[in-house]
């Protein structure tokens, strides 16, 4: 276990290019092994959980190609990936292994996918039911990995009502349509969540229903391959907002960012709040809108984030609690009981590392409420990244803001997702 000392930081000045989105470069893997042809990625996310995406297209039987964050990936057509005898192991990537199983039903085989400990512990029933009620085999282990999926080269279409707003959900469900013997794949979501899925598909030949809450797709003879420019994860700058905007004196710049709105929810939070960040040389990447951002310090007062908004910043919800914590006023957040069946159970982790750096926040069945001291914690002492990389991220800038500073166990956590945080910020802290 990797331990890092985070020391107070007097502001945050420069620029920086995070790394590419982490959702997008999982798709953008996973679709480049069933398009017809080559795939060229620039700007991938390069991260272990990007990393056991590429393996596992691997050990079906596409190509893939790295070097530095570009990436070549040799489709194997529509239906050509194949069972190599051996489990694709999944790693920590909760993307990979709940998308997956949505291309797996359209092959031929039995595919059996596994994970880490923590993925382990993450429900899989959520994508298995819809693959049943579509016909095919989907077996979990009593409701998590490993799962086991017996691909007959088709399923039935399908109109799905999410019971949870989940993105991974909703995309393996549309995969999953593009092998449907006839007819429209519908997804019904109680609240709109991230679209990158059915973006790419549109851009790779797929007839694709855009409508917000009711996405579809129609079968597929073939996808087109890709050529693609990935933008920056959003949910890596968003570490950085939160410390300018807590840092006096702080003017960070940020290039090329995603600013999709199906992620972008902590940018509309954090404007009611009173930040200021300005969004400027708007343009498109790969069907993306991206755009660079520009952060300054501001005051900030408290709000509240309701079930509607969350499946916005899921995310980035553990870095809205520290904010709050730092406001004029009590924030309160409802309806986010996904955060704890992620990597952790989040809600609890954001309390035991906030609330020792006197963060006084309080927690919930679906969420925790922060009473706002603008002024900067205390902070000290050691606290635990709980195996968990966005926790890991948020006792960073919890310790960088700070007036003590924080020691952090687990830190290496944070490569699951981003490989050079640590470095990044270092670059620009001013102390």
């Amino acid at each position: 276990m990797t331990a890092v000392e985070v020391a107070p930081a007097v502001s945050l000045r420069g620029g920086l290019a995070v790394p590419g989105d982490k959702s997008i470069s999982h798709r953008a893997l996973l679709l480049g092994a069933v398009a017809d042809g080559e795939s060229r990625l620039e700007g991938l996310g390069i991260s272990e959980d990007t990393l056991a995406t590429a393996d596992a297209v691997r050990s079906l039987g596409a190509g893939v190609e790295l070097d530095g964050d570009r990436a070549a990936v040799h489709g194997a057509g529509l239906r050509g990936l194949r069972p190599s005898g051996e489990p694709i192991d999944c790693r920590n990537a909760g993307t990979l292994i709940r998308l997956l199983p949505g291309l797996l039903v359209g092959q031929e085989g039995r595919f059996e996918l596994v994970g880490d400990d923590s993925l382990s512990r993450r429900p899989l029933e959520r994508v298995a039911e819809p693959l049943r009620l579509m016909g095919a085999v989907a077996e979990t282990t009593e409701g998590h990995a490993p799962l086991v999926v017996e691909g007959r080269g088709a399923v039935e279409p399908l109109r799905y009502e999410l019971p949870m707003a989940s993105a991974q959900v909703k995309s393996c469900v549309l995969l999953a349509g593009l092998y449907a013997t006839h007819g429209r794949t519908e997804v019904v979501e109680p609240a709109p969540t991230r679209d990158h899925t059915e973006r790419m598909l549109e851009g790779m030949g797929v007839r694709v229903q855009r409508k917000p809450g009711a996405p579809a797709v129609w079968p597929a003879e073939g996808l087109r391959a890709l050529d693609l420019q990935i933008p920056g994860d959003f949910s890596s700058a968003a570490p950085f907002i939160v410390a300018a905007t807590l840092l006096t004196g702080s003017e960070l710049r940020l290039q090329a960012v995603g600013v999709n709105p199906t992620r972008t929810g902590l940018l509309s939070v954090l404007e009611r709040m009173g930040a200021r960040v300005a969004l400027f040389n708007r343009r498109s990447a790969g069907g993306e809108p991206v755009a660079d951002l520009q952060v300054a310090h501001a005051d900030l007062v408290a709000t509240t984030v309701g079930a509607d908004e969350v499946p916005l910043l899921v995310d980035e919800l553990p870095l809205f609690a520290l904010a709050a914590g730092m406001a004029h006023g009590d924030s309160v957040v409802r309806g986010a009981q996904e955060l704890r069946v992620k990597e952790s159970d989040r809600i609890e982790a954001v309390k035991n590392v906030l609330r020792p750096l006197g963060i006084r926040i309080e927690t919930t069945h679906d969420g925790f409420r922060v009473r706002g001291v603008p002024s900067r914690p205390k902070g000290g002492g050691v606290v635990d990244a709980a195996s968990d990389h966005r926790i890991a991220m948020l006792a960073a800038i919890a310790g960088l803001v700070s007036r003590e500073g924080v020691r952090i166990e687990g830190a290496e956590s944070v490569a699951v997702s981003f490989p050079d945080f640590f470095a990044m910020l270092e670059s620009i802290a001013v102390r």
